[in-house]
């Protein structure tokens, strides 16, 4: 059976999406996948699963955690090789860019358009790189979140609904599940 790495948006904020990690589980599980796995509370699960196709696996799980959560779950689906794939280019884009602030990547369950990533990739901000590449937009700063212009830019917000990590939490799921 092919493994699969979900990555869950938006839980565990505030007081009224919470969803704690045994219950990710037990709502991975009702949804077909096997040898659960989940790496801190933000919602990164491995698992095995029959469906041969990331978008079944995908529909699966977030049928099951908007009934286990009470709310609906964006989840974000890659084959294990895929995962692997971005984070080695997120390493690659690290070493080029070498940011002194953060270097986030923000995971789509299907690859932004052309015309929103040339878009973005036309953003000119001091110390701001974007990188879209295939369903990842990988954005290195030289300060942080709360202060970029690219990530509240309307261009990024085109790119669609994803689901952000750093690139540390990426490259330790690489390391544990690829």
């Amino acid at each position: 059976m092919p493994t699969y790495v979900a990555f869950l948006r938006a839980i565990n904020l505030g007081r009224t999406r919470k969803f704690p990690k045994d219950a990710i589980k037990a709502a991975t599980e009702a949804a077909g996948g096997s040898g659960v796995e989940t790496y801190i509370n933000t919602g990164n699960v491995r698992l095995t699963h029959s469906a041969r196709s990331v978008a079944k696996v995908q529909a699966a799980l977030e049928e099951a955690y908007a009934a286990e959560a009470g709310f609906e779950v964006p989840t974000v689906v890659f084959t294990t090789a895929d995962l692997a794939a971005l984070t080695a280019r997120a390493e690659e884009l690290h070493a080029e860019h070498d940011p002194s602030g953060q270097h986030y990547v923000t995971l789509y369950a299907s690859a932004p358009t052309a015309a929103t990533a040339k878009a973005v990739h036309a953003l000119e901000h001091d110390g701001e790189t974007v990188v879209v590449d295939g369903r990842a937009a990988y954005v290195l700063l030289d300060g942080d979140i709360h202060t970029s212009k690219v990530l509240s830019a309307k261009e990024f917000t085109a790119l669609g609904q994803g689901t952000a990590r750093t690139v540390k939490v990426l490259r330790t799921v690489a390391e544990k599940w690829c």
